[in-house]
């Protein structure tokens, strides 16, 4: 029997196995992909740095990003802020990664490490027993594990089946997306001198500018409203600074995700926890995803292997100390979020002429995802009860909640 069976071989998958089998678990990762595969999220926070040194990732063909910028080309304001001017301590930049290959170079960690990996080979089925999780793959395989964790991403394996997710319509809900190659070596030079990422405000949505190694740029458009099929034909011929960007250069497919941010309201329970976007899936605009993500399965290693060795894993708030953290960030840039799209947060305070320094940094600080230490007033006044009917996180429908009662 394996001490832990993973669903999922993304950052937050891969990231987990190869901790727990450092630790000396017996891990084996089930990805129904085939690797390498193309993946939205490609822009990192400094508070995943630590992470990725621990895990031993190289990081020499992916490009240092020094921070971001907001730019609103209807009005001509833009504002820059930079990692490090955040608070002491804190990593002063972070990686803008071809996801294909950083997905790939995180799954080889965990292969080094003693992790069994099967890709292409997806689980059909779930049952948790005192003792045991047994699991039956597509191929009529069955796997018997003392733990599961579920990394499946956004298929949220367990919440679907628990009918457990509580889905956010007040955000962005749908994107479009694709990566330009052969950069004019101009544009390459202006946008590799930063790596910022920068974030172009657009009537009902935002648009994402994400520079890459070797001379790639991925651009991304998200809307509140239905995604039409011009979307980003008419999202590149409304703004300026996108054309020239992509004078010259090849556009690669466009590519579509939808069904924006959600919350999984059991991300842990008796001899499962879920990790990644399988607990939880945030609006992109502060490229919060695959750091929680890492962040996340940092924290459950850290748990789960000590609990292994003690035979504590049957502990259902075994993972309880871990969620109340993740849930600070969570609800943090659910917050934040909330605002960029909701009040005039940007306008007033991001494009302010003469900005409050203590502000400016406490907005550095989130950005960076340095969410935990004590005095961000920024931070603090995001977390305050809403007052525009706002919560974090959402509530299910009623008759989900009643559905989901006996569940493990």
């Amino acid at each position: 029997m394996l001490d832990v069976l993973v669903i999922g071989a993304g950052p937050a998958g891969s990231a987990a196995a190869a901790l727990l089998a450092r630790a000396g678990c017996s891990v084996r990762v089930i990805e129904r992909a085939r690797f390498p595969r193309a993946h939205v999220g490609e822009s990192l926070l400094p508070c995943c740095v630590p992470v990725l040194e621990r895990l031993g990732i190289d990081t020499r063909e992916d490009l240092r990003k020094d921070g971001a910028e907001f730019r609103d080309e209807a009005s001509g304001d833009s504002v820059r802020f930079r990692f490090a001017e955040g608070f002491p301590g804190s990593p002063p930049h972070a990686w803008q990664v071809d996801r294909p290959s950083f997905d790939a170079r995180l799954a080889e960690r965990a292969r080094a490490a003693g992790a069994e990996l099967s890709f292409a080979s997806s689980v059909r089925s779930v049952a948790f027993e005192p003792d045991r999780v047994r699991a039956t793959l597509a191929n009529g395989e069955r796997v018997e594990a003392r733990y599961l964790v579920d990394a499946s991403g956004q298929a949220t394996f367990l919440a679907r089946r628990q009918r457990s997710l509580a889905p956010c319509y007040a955000f962005g809900r749908a994107a479009v997306y694709a990566q330009f190659r052969g950069l004019a070596p101009a544009v390459r030079e202006e946008l590799e001198e930063t790596g910022n990422i920068i974030i172009l405000l657009r009537p009902a949505g935002w648009a994402w500018v994400i520079p890459l190694s070797g001379g790639v740029v991925s651009v991304g458009f998200v809307t509140r409203e239905r995604l039409r099929e011009d979307a980003f034909a008419a999202g590149m011929t409304d703004s300026p600074l996108l054309q020239r960007l992509a004078r010259g250069a090849e556009r690669g497919p466009l590519r579509r995700v939808g069904d924006f941010s959600y919350a999984n309201l059991r991300p842990y329970g008796t001899r499962y926890a879920c990790v990644g976007d399988a607990a939880c899936f945030l609006d992109p605009v502060f490229s919060s995803g695959v750091s929680l993500a890492l962040l996340g399965a940092e924290g459950l290693a850290e748990r789960l292997a000590p609990a292994l060795a003690e035979g504590r894993e049957g502990d259902p708030a075994l993972l309880a100390g871990l969620a109340d953290r993740l849930d600070k960030a969570y609800a943090t840039f659910a917050n934040f979020i909330h605002r960029f799209y909701s009040t005039g947060l940007v306008r007033n305070l991001f494009f302010a002429p003469d900005p409050d320094p203590e502000l400016r940094r406490g907005i550095i600080g989130v950005l960076s995802g340095d969410l935990w230490r004590d005095g961000n007033r920024f931070q603090e006044m995001l977390l305050q009860p809403g007052r525009r009917g706002f919560s974090w996180p959402p509530p299910p429908p009623a008759s989900r909640l009643a559905e989901a009662e006996g569940m493990p």
